[in-house]
């Protein structure tokens, strides 16, 4: 696979972290020490990784179990060397986000190290 081939696939498995609610996944497309922030109606959020995969485990039913559509879109995407960064819109928690990535290729492996995000509103 190519390195764009690699990071489409992590932007997936980090989609459906959200979309089945599953803390594995979380942990699979970031990277250990990532961080993830943004800001959402009642201010700055800032999570770790621990974090954002316990926040998206209890979101119960999932997305996937309740038959929402899915809604994700790779807007951007550029890759410098080990380093990528991605754009992408998706929908979770009936919001539409744009959420901007920071990933890092270690020990062959492209992961998420930083996400930026930002509610755009309701979801469509």
């Amino acid at each position: 696979m190519t390195d764009q081939q690699d990071i489409q696939e992590t932007i997936q498995t980090y989609f459906e972290c959200m979309y089945e609610s599953s803390a594995e996944k979380a942990r699979t497309a970031f990277h250990p020490s990532a961080r993830i922030t943004g800001y959402l109606e009642d201010g700055l959020h800032e999570m770790s990784v621990d974090d954002f995969a316990g926040f998206v485990a209890s979101q119960q039913p999932s997305a996937h179990q309740q038959g929402k559509p899915k809604r994700l879109e790779i807007t951007s995407l550029e890759i410098s060397g080990a380093t990528a960064m991605a754009q992408v819109v998706d929908d979770f928690l009936g919001l539409t986000f744009t959420d901007s990535l920071a990933l890092l290729k270690t020990e062959g492996r492209w992961q998420i190290y930083n996400k930026l995000f930002h509610v755009q509103g309701p979801a469509s």
